[in-house]
């Protein structure tokens, strides 16, 4: 019985997966990407005031110049601020089209390597914003 459990566990991650993304769903995804991509861009190239510009209103209201958001991501996400290599995994969006949700893959300079997940929110100019970022530790990852 738990054999079937797992198998029927496994065929519906399988049909979920493979499941073609709607038009919408792509688009976001790659509007999601780039904005991420931007952003690791910027904190490699130490660009603090390009790697603020794309947090969220909520995220500047707590970080409210580019330096505290820079040295707070500098100390508290350091495998973002300077990942080694990085790839992008899963996404997801919401029902409503308003956040989006991007795993990130990132071996980090040290040879440790995370699950970063991004949420993203559609601002009124139809653009994201990175609203926030947890950070899981891959103990089982073989690398990227």
């Amino acid at each position: 019985m738990m054999r079937m459990s797992i198998a029927l566990a496994l065929a519906g991650l399988v049909a979920a997966i493979s499941t073609p993304a709607s038009a919408e769903e792509s688009d976001l995804g790659v509007q999601a990407r780039a904005v991420i991509t931007q952003q690791i861009t910027a904190f490699l190239n130490d660009d603090a005031k390009t790697a603020y510009s794309f947090a969220s209103p909520e995220i500047k209201s707590v970080f409210p110049n580019a330096e505290r958001f820079f040295d707070m991501v500098k100390r508290t996400y350091a495998p973002v601020f300077r990942p080694g290599n990085y790839a992008f995994g899963r996404n997801r969006l919401s029902k409503d089209g308003t956040v989006a949700f991007q795993e990130v893959l990132i071996s980090a300079p040290d040879g440790k390597d995370w699950a970063v997940y991004y949420e993203l929110k559609r601002q009124r100019d139809g653009n994201f914003t990175i609203n926030g970022v947890r950070m899981k530790r891959e103990t089982s990852s073989q690398g990227i």
